[in-house]
C-alpha cells in the first residue's frame, strides 16, 4: 500500500507510532510522542493526526486510554514505504558468521544454526525448510562391501551433499559382480537428478549386459531404487525451528490461550510446513502481517522469509513472532542469514 495516500504529517506520526509501540508494547499517547520524537508540533496537533490515522484504519484504541495501537494495515505501510533497512551491525554478522559455520557442514545442521542463531538475535522464532533433494544431480557412486551380504551405498550429490545406504544382499557378493555394477550405475545414471532416477530407474537399467552374478546384484536396485534414491536433505520433518522459548518474554504470550496456541502451531507443524514450503520459490523477502496469513492460525503473527539457493538446493529461512515486532532489524538480519545460508551450501 502507497504512503503517498496519507499526509507527510500523518506518515510521520504513524512511523513514530509503530517504533514507540515496538519498543514498549504499551500504547502509544500524543505526549509521548512529542517528548520523544521531536515531530516539531504540538502534543494536540499530533493527537488530531492520530485521530484520523484511527479513522483511516492505521490505529485503534486497544481500550479506554488514550494510547493507540497500530493495526496490521499500518505495519504494511510501515514495512512497504516508511521504514529505513540499514545493514545489520558488525556484531550480528559476526555473531551469524560464528554460528553458522561451527560444528559441520550437514545441510540440515546449517539450517538448524541458522534457525536459532536468527532467534537469539531477534527474539523471536527462527524457521527454516530443509530443501528437497528430488533436483539434486548424482555426482557419483560407490559400492563398498562391507561383509559377504552387505553392501555400503555411497551416494555423491553436486549440491555437497553425501549420503551412505546400507543395501542387504541374499547370498554372497563376489567383488568381480560389485565392481562391474558400480561401473554400470555410473554410467547409467550420473548426472541425473534424484527424481529422474527414481522415475525413470528400470528403463534405464533393464537393457545391461550382466552375468547372471551381476543380475542379481542389479535386481536389487531395481527393486529398491524407489527407497535407495529418495534422499531426505535433513531429518523426516523438514521444518526446523528455533527455541520457542524466546518467545515466552514477549508481552503478547503471556496470557495462557496465546502461549498454548504458539505451542500447538510448533509442535504439529503442519502449518507451519505448508506455508514456508510455498514460500520456497518465492523471489526476495516475503513477509505476511497477522490478518494477512491465510491460516488463521497465524492471524495474530508476522512471518518474515527470505529464500536461500544453492544450485538445485532452495528453501526458506526466517523469523516468526507476534506482529508487534522490530521489522528493520529483523528484515536485515534475515536478508543477510539468508545469504549467508546460500554461500555456505555452495
Amino acid at each position: 500500500m502507497s504512503p503517498d495516500i496519507l499526509t507527510d504529517r500523518e506518515r510521520k506520526v504513524l512511523e513514530a507510532v509503530v517504533q514507540s509501540y515496538v519498543e514498549t508494547a504499551e500504547p502509544v499517547g500524543s505526549r509521548v510522542l512529542a517528548r520523544r520524537f521531536g515531530l516539531g508540533v504540538s502534543a494536540a496537533t499530533i493527537r488530531n493526526a492520530m485521530s484520523d490515522l484511527e479513522d483511516k484504519g492505521y490505529l485503534f484504541h486497544p481500550h479506554t486510554s488514550a494510547g493507540r495501537v497500530p493495526t496490521d494495515r499500518a505495519y504494511r505501510l510501515y514495512v512497504d514505504g516508511l521504514m529505513h533497512l540499514p545493514r545489520p551491525s558488525r556484531h550480528d554478522q559476526d555473531a551469524i558468521r560464528e554460528g553458522l559455520t561451527t560444528e559441520g557442514s550437514a545441510v540440515y545442521a546449517i539450517l538448524r544454526r541458522a534457525a536459532e542463531v536468527l532467534g537469539v538475535l531477534t527474539q523471536e522464532l527462527g524457521v527454516a525448510v530443509v530443501p528437497s533433494l528430488d533436483g539434486a544431480v548424482l555426482e557419483r557412486l560407490d559400492l563398498v562391501t562391507v561383509s559377504s551380504d552387505r553392501l555400503l551405498l555411497v551416494l555423491a550429490l553436486k549440491s555437497g551433499v553425501v549420503r551412505t545406504i546400507f543395501v542387504e544382499v541374499p547370498g554372497t557378493l563376489h567383488p568381480e559382480a560389485v565392481a562391474t555394477i558400480a561401473v554400470v550405475l555410473n554410467d547409467r545414471l550420473a548426472g541425473l537428478t534424484l527424481g529422474d532416477i527414481r522415475r525413470t530407474l528400470p528403463d534405464r537399467l533393464r537393457d545391461s549386459t550382466v552375468t547372471a552374478a551381476e543380475g542379481e546384484l542389479l535386481d536389487i536396485f531395481l527393486s529398491t531404487g524407489e527407497q535407495i534414491f529418495d534422499v531426505p536433505a535433513g531429518e523426516a520433518d523438514n521444518v526446523v525451528l528455533g527455541h520457542t522459548s524466546v518467545l515466552a518474554d514477549q508481552p503478547e504470550f503471556q496470557s495462557g490461550p496465546k502461549m498454548r496456541q504458539l505451542i500447538e502451531l510448533t509442535e504439529q507443524r503442519d502449518v507451519l510446513k505448508q506455508v514456508l514450503g510455498q514460500r520456497a520459490n518465492a523471489v526476495g523477502l516475503t513477509i505476511t502481517i497477522g490478518g494477512e496469513n491465510e491460516n488463521r492460525s497465524l492471524s495474530n503473527l508476522t512471518l518474515v522469509t527470505s529464500p536461500y539457493r544453492a544450485g538445485s538446493l532452495q528453501g526458506v529461512i526466517g523469523v516468526l513472532g507476534p506482529t508487534r515486532m522490530p521489522y528493520v532489524k529483523i528484515v536485515a538480519l534475515v536478508e543477510h542469514t539468508s545469504k549467508m545460508v546460500s554461500d555456505l551450501l555452495r
